[in-house]
C-alpha cells in the first residue's frame, strides 16, 4: 500500500515553527515518484511596471502553512490521493531574461519526463511560457486562464517579445498551446487600443470579460470553460490580479472590478473534471502587501488547484 507524504500537523508543530515549505510537505530534489511537484519560480524579469513577484514563492510558502489537509467543499484530502512534495525553486538568472527562460524550460522538462504534474508559484506571468513549452512539447495543450489581462500582446519597448504581457502569444506561435481549446476568464481594465485583443480572437481564443462573468455567473461560465477544454490535456493558469485588488493588492498590475476570492474558489473547484497536466498561480508581489493577504490568497488558490488535480485523479 502506497504511503503518501503528509503535511506537518499544526496540532503537533506550530505553523510558525519548522522549515517553510509548500503546504508543510517534505522537500525533495527529484520529481521521480511524485504525482504532483510543488515548485517556486522566483523570477519577475518580464515585468513591465511594478516588480516584486520574484518574492512570491517564498511568501506563498509561508502562508501555505495555514492550509489544512481537507477541502470541506469538494470532500477531498489531496494527500490521501496524490504523492506530493515541494521540489524547491527552479533555477533562474535575475539579470538575463533569455537564460532564465531556458533554465525554466529545462527544469520543467525534467519534471514532465518524471511523470509529475507541476503546480507552480510565480513569479510574473512570463514564467508560464517556458513551462508551456515543456508541458506542451509532445502535444499542444488547452488552457483555462483566469486573469484581468489577455497576455497575448506582441512586443513591448521596441521589439522585445518576452514580457509578462506576451506569454500566450509566444506559446501559440510555438505550437505548444492550442488556442481553440483556450478560454480566458475575467478580462477587464483599460486597453492600449480597441484592437488589443483582435489577434487573440482571430486565433479562436474564447475571451470572457468580467461583465459577462457577472451577468452569467460562476456555473454557466465554468460549464463553458470545461466544454472548451474538453477531455484533452489542459493547463490552468491563475493570475492573482484576476481577483479584485481590494482582496489581493499585492500584485504588479492591479485592476479594479475583479473576482471575489470566493468566486475564484468556486471556479477552481469545478476543475476536477479537467485533465490537468500543469497549473500555476502567478503575479503575487509581496512587497506591495505587507499584510500577507495576497500571498495567503495565492496559497489558497494553489491548494484549490491541488484538490482539483486530486479530484480528477480520484475520478
Amino acid at each position: 500500500m502506497t504511503e503518501f507524504n503528509q503535511p506537518v500537523d499544526a496540532a503537533l508543530v506550530p505553523r510558525f515553527a519548522g522549515h517553510s515549505t509548500f503546504m508543510r510537505l517534505p522537500t525533495v530534489t527529484s520529481a521521480v515518484g511524485l504525482d504532483v511537484a510543488l515548485i517556486g519560480v522566483p523570477f519577475d524579469g518580464g515585468t513591465t511596471n511594478r516588480a516584486g513577484a520574484r518574492h512570491g514563492p517564498r511568501e506563498i510558502r509561508n502562508q501555505s502553512s495555514l492550509m489544512r489537509r481537507f477541502n470541506h467543499a469538494t470532500q477531498i484530502s489531496p494527500y490521501d490521493v496524490l504523492q506530493v512534495a515541494d521540489l524547491g525553486d527552479c533555477p533562474v538568472n535575475p539579470i538575463d531574461l533569455r537564460d532564465s527562460l531556458s533554465r525554466i524550460e529545462g527544469f520543467f522538462a525534467e519534471v514532465v519526463a518524471a511523470g509529475a504534474v507541476p503546480l507552480t508559484a510565480g513569479g510574473d506571468h512570463l514564467i508560464t511560457y517556458p513551462i508551456l513549452r515543456a508541458v506542451g512539447k509532445a502535444a499542444p495543450v488547452g488552457l483555462i486562464h483566469f486573469d484581468a489581462h489577455s497576455d497575448t500582446n506582441d512586443t513591448y519597448f521596441g521589439d522585445n517579445p518576452y514580457t509578462h504581457g506576451s506569454p500566450f502569444r509566444r506559446a501559440i506561435e510555438d505550437g505548444v498551446l492550442d488556442p481553440r481549446r483556450m478560454v480566458q476568464i475575467g478580462l477587464r481594465g483599460s486597453l492600449y487600443t480597441a484592437e488589443d485583443h483582435a489577434w487573440a480572437r482571430i486565433q479562436g481564443i474564447r475571451q470572457i470579460y468580467v461583465e459577462e462573468f457577472v451577468s452569467r455567473g460562476v456555473d454557466a461560465v465554468m460549464d463553458e470553460a470545461l466544454a472548451i477544454a474538453g477531455s484533452g490535456p489542459t493547463y490552468v493558469s491563475f493570475d492573482i490580479d484576476s481577483i479584485d485588488p481590494s482582496m489581493a493588492i499585492g500584485t504588479g498590475t492591479p485592476e479594479i472590478g475583479g473576482f471575489t476570492t470566493r468566486e475564484a474558489q468556486f471556479m477552481l473547484r469545478r476543475l476536477g473534471a479537467v485533465r490537468i497536466v500543469g497549473a500555476d498561480v502567478v503575479e503575487v508581489a509581496p512587497p506591495f502587501d505587507p499584510s500577507g493577504l495576497t500571498a495567503l490568497t495565492g496559497a489558497t488558490m494553489m491548494f484549490e488547484l491541488l484538490c482539483a488535480i486530486a479530484a480528477g485523479r480520484r475520478e
